[in-house]
């Protein structure tokens, strides 16, 4: 079972643990909204998870455009 970051703005790999048990806990999804959780968490049949997160990148083009966030996808 793999868990997957993946930047939900520009589609970047952030990064991917190995993992063959985890506790949602420990990755914070208990802290998640219901409707947090269905945007951005995705189970695979496979059993992996798939999390959509934001890059640095990205979090960097947010903080000096602050007008991006009223777009659902602002890299083009």
């Amino acid at each position: 079972m793999s868990i997957v970051y993946t930047c939900r703005h520009c589609g970047h790999m952030i990064g991917e643990l190995d993992q063959h048990a985890v506790d949602a806990s420990m990755l914070g999804l208990d802290r998640l909204s219901t409707r947090d959780k269905q945007e951005m968490v995705h189970y695979q049949a496979n059993g992996d998870v798939h999390i959509q997160a934001i890059c640095e990148n990205c979090e960097e083009s947010l903080g000096n455009n602050p007008q991006f966030h009223e777009l659902d996808y602002f890299i083009q």
